[in-house]
């Protein structure tokens, strides 16, 4: 089994590539989409989020307004602290137990990419055998986000909350150029994926 780390700032379309590995044939896991189920009602994680916070975090139905929690979370350090403290052990927990699914699904030999925004923010790169970033200018972020729809006040705060692009750059293995277009993206992948299989081969030829 090769395990890579997928990371890359907002903006940057690390799910674009995520999402062409997979078609590739790799196990990819969303950290995500993890984060999301491990706040889900009925949760511990919720129930946390709401302790901490406050239930002005929930909506009627008792499921997370996210948009709320972010306005608080991104406006200060000391809360996106809290926040990162409550979720990410249990994201952790969430992806470890997806990837022994996956490995008993796809075998020894599978290609199992975490799919993980925060990766260089929490110190994460050593868990992995392999670290790729998705990179892109700041100002290609930012372009990309207005292209979204997201006011520009809120976009450097979305990014200034991350890591700057150094220090995802720092952590990296592989380097995905994405600031070109999506069919520049299928050809970097492309050559990517053949290293991951190079790699994945040549661990299975050393055990």
């Amino acid at each position: 089994m090769l395990r890579v780390g997928l990371t890359g700032g907002i903006g940057s379309g690390k799910s674009e590539a995520g999402r062409r590995l997979a078609a590739h044939g790799a196990v990819l896991l969303d950290a995500d989409k993890a984060a999301r189920a491990v706040v889900e009602p009925g949760t511990p994680g919720l129930a946390r989020i709401a302790e901490t916070f406050g239930p002005g975090v929930l909506r009627e139905d008792g499921s997370l307004d996210r948009a709320k929690l972010a306005q608080i979370v991104f406006a200060d350090d000391a809360a996106r602290g809290k926040l990162n403290a409550i979720v990410h052990p249990l994201v952790r927990d969430h992806m470890l137990a997806a990837e022994q699914a996956a490995v008993q699904a796809s075998g020894d030999g599978a290609v199992i990419v975490h799919d993980v925004p925060l990766l260089a923010e929490g110190g994460r790169g050593k868990e992995f055998d392999l670290v790729i970033v998705v990179d892109v200018p700041p100002e290609v972020q930012l372009e990309r986000l207005a292209a979204r729809g997201m006011p520009a006040d809120q976009a450097r705060a979305r990014m200034a909350a991350q890591a700057t692009r150094d220090e995802r750059l720092a952590v990296a293995d592989i380097v995905i150029d994405n600031s070109g277009t999506l069919e520049d993206l299928d050809r970097r992948v492309s050559d990517v994926w053949t290293t991951l299989q190079s790699r994945a081969s040549g661990r299975r030829d050393t055990t």
